[in-house]
């Protein structure tokens, strides 16, 4: 390798790297960094003279890194982590009168439930705190907290690295929403009824909605679907006026149901709680804005034993 410009390349340079590294996409990286994929092949053009290599070699399939990119990934992961790390030790954090943005990842259900009293909490007491949601799937949370690409995540998103830190804030189950006059609201459901019943299917990114899609095809069920929606919001008011059944988390239906317009009944199936947790990563342990953001949460919505 030429060593003429072996200048250390600035943490904006660093952080496309490993995205790239992570992800074997430039559009991919673009998506997670909040960059357009011009800005990325400039930043890997810019790498490559950088460390004289292409680094990254496109092929139908993927990015392939070459074998001085292989050399360089681990100690220029070490050094971003390094750094982050010296820069978190220097920085303090008053809630009160900090500015600053927070990138936090969860679905647009727990949007829905964790948004509205989250904010209307920090109001007042942290004016200056904004927040910026990023979905992403479940799969690609941990790069990107690693990374510092997201502050944390909220949800449940399973199979997360070894370096990310779960705090559980409460265990969710999904039940049957209906009517409060449906003929079968004041009885225990059966999978006779459920097969029975009606729906709307309300579409949604949450990664519990997808494994009780799962569960429920794996115990033969076949539902009747009357209508397919591309969000969930409206899907509530749809099965109030009408005799249709949705499947919800029970959280989001207890939120929905606090005028009592409607029964929230248990699925007649052995299914398994979906833990909802808020997740970081140990590299920003001392980050002390993620840490307050984190212990705020726990203190929000943690069950308490």
């Amino acid at each position: 390798m030429n060593h003429t410009n072996s200048g250390l390349p600035d943490l904006n340079l660093l952080r496309v790297f490993l995205a790239i590294w992570d992800l074997r996409s430039l559009t991919a990286a673009g998506e997670r960094l909040g960059l357009t994929q011009p800005a990325v092949s400039h930043a890997l053009r810019r790498l490559r003279v950088q460390f004289d290599d292409p680094l990254f070699v496109r092929t139908p399939q993927t990015m392939v890194p070459t074998e001085a990119a292989v050399r360089l990934h681990g100690p220029l992961d070490e050094a971003f982590g390094i750094i982050t790390q010296a820069m978190q030790a220097h920085g303090r954090f008053d809630a009160a009168s900090a500015s600053r943005v927070f990138r936090v990842s969860m679905s647009d259900m727990s949007e829905f439930f964790f948004l509205p009293p989250l904010l209307a909490a920090l109001d007042q007491s942290a004016p200056g705190i904004r927040f910026e949601i990023v979905p992403m799937p479940a799969e690609s949370v941990g790069a990107a907290m690693r990374a510092g690409e997201l502050d944390l995540a909220l949800g449940y998103v399973p199979g997360l690295d070894d370096g990310c830190v779960s705090d559980p804030l409460f265990d969710d189950e999904h039940v049957c929403l209906l009517r409060s006059g449906h003929p079968l609201a004041g009885r225990k459901l059966t999978k006779e009824d459920l097969a029975g019943l009606r729906y709307v299917y309300a579409s949604t990114d949450a990664t519990g909605h997808r494994l009780i899609e799962r569960w429920l095809a794996d115990a033969g069920l076949v539902r009747d679907i009357v209508l397919r929606l591309p969000h969930f919001t409206v899907a509530p008011e749809i099965v109030r006026q009408t005799d249709l059944a949705v499947i919800f988390p029970r959280s989001i239906a207890e939120r929905f149901n606090r005028a009592r317009a409607f029964r929230l009944l248990k699925l007649p199936l052995d299914l398994p709680p979906i833990d909802v947790s808020v997740h970081t990563h140990v590299r920003f342990a001392s980050d002390a804005g993620i840490r307050w953001l984190r212990n705020t949460l726990i203190e929000m919505f943690a069950e308490r034993a």
